[in-house]
């Protein structure tokens, strides 16, 4: 199904939460700074406090308001920096983050995973200090793969921080379509958060969202800045970054430098999603919004520079459906990569 006929400017509903966002987001991964899991760097990099704040404004004044994070992020540190950035502007946002990632703060380490009853309490608590809110419009489950007796009693628990006022709605971040649909059945469940970008789709979970009434949050919208065609292929990304640490689940780089069949294939959907003077990175968010009407992107950012360009898509709004139907032709007759397992990120 293809959103192509909405229009450039306006929010899209938040599932079936009554709630409404810009349509697309801000991902707040890499303003976390520096963390690792085992023992491998997490992070995107060194990181400006205060231009992460001048970014995230520039987004509120641009018609951005969901605001996408989670504990694990610099454990703790994006919420925080989100918290400041906050004062006075709350009522302007959609605030969702995630939890089920334990960390070591002193370390700056994720050390375990945790989505028992006790622990969504606390760190939900926590969530909330950090933030600086009253409540947390959006609690997501941030571990993709659960069993269904976790998935239940983590369904069972945000229900109840739900009904308290500590949460609005929760969702889950993972690319379980059949799982995720075995969460419908809890009211305060409104969304799913996977990975979705122009040479990952997922038609299974779209399908599963539309015919469900929840929205889908897109993580890796610029497939981890891929999407923006900065990279050519002698360039290697720096050791502290997560696209060079050696993660078995970075699917677009490898040993720190970009993937050449990627390459390749961005070359071949170049001219296509620069449809209308976009840039790459408009092109295909423009291609999320055109993939679904329940999609919000939440690329991320480091600098107030990118998050105009990102958000600049909003105006240009979705893609045609004869561009759709071009670049779908295209990544049918010889699909690139995919031969990595996606993760609940």
């Amino acid at each position: 199904m293809l959103a192509s006929d909405l229009s450039a400017i306006g929010h899209r509903p938040l599932g079936r939460s009554g709630l409404s966002a810009g349509p697309i987001g801000l991902g707040c991964w890499a303003i976390g700074g520096f963390f690792t899991l085992d023992g491998k760097p997490d992070g995107w990099g060194k990181v400006d406090d205060e231009q992460s704040i001048r970014a995230i404004h520039a987004g509120l004044d641009m018609g951005a308001s969901l605001i996408d994070t989670a504990d694990a992020y610099g454990t703790g540190h994006s919420e925080e920096v989100i918290g400041r950035a906050l004062k006075g502007r709350r009522a302007d946002t959609v605030v969702a983050t995630k939890f089920g990632y334990t960390h070591d703060r002193a370390r700056r380490a994720l050390v375990g995973k945790d989505v028992s009853p006790g622990y969504i309490e606390r760190a939900c608590t926590a969530s909330l200090r950090r933030l600086g809110t009253g409540h947390i419009d959006l609690y997501q489950i941030h571990v993709g793969d659960l069993t269904h007796d976790q998935a239940d009693a983590a369904g069972e628990t945000l229900e109840k921080l739900a009904e308290r006022g500590a949460i609005r709605f929760w969702g889950w971040s993972t690319d379980d379509a059949a799982g995720a649909k075995r969460m419908v059945k809890f009211p305060h469940f409104v969304a799913v958060q996977q990975e979705l970008n122009v040479f990952t789709d997922g038609p299974d979970m779209l399908a599963m969202c539309e015919n469900n009434g929840l929205a889908s949050l897109n993580r890796s919208p610029l497939a981890m800045g891929f999407l923006t065609g900065k990279f050519s292929p002698e360039m290697r990304l720096p050791d502290d970054d997560v696209r060079a640490a050696g993660h078995s689940w970075v699917r677009f780089f490898e040993d720190g430098r970009p993937r050449g069949d990627y390459l390749e294939r961005l070359a071949e959907l170049r001219e296509l999603l620069q449809t209308g003077g976009r840039t790459l990175a408009q092109g295909a968010l423009g291609w999320l919004l055109a993939r679904s009407p329940n999609t919000f992107p939440i690329p991320g950012f480091k600098t107030e520079t990118q998050v105009r360009e990102n958000l600049a898509a909003m105006q240009m709004g979705p893609l045609p459906a004869a561009i759709m139907a071009e670049i779908d032709a295209l990544l049918r007759s010889r699909p690139a990569g995919g031969d990595r397992p996606p993760r609940g990120r």
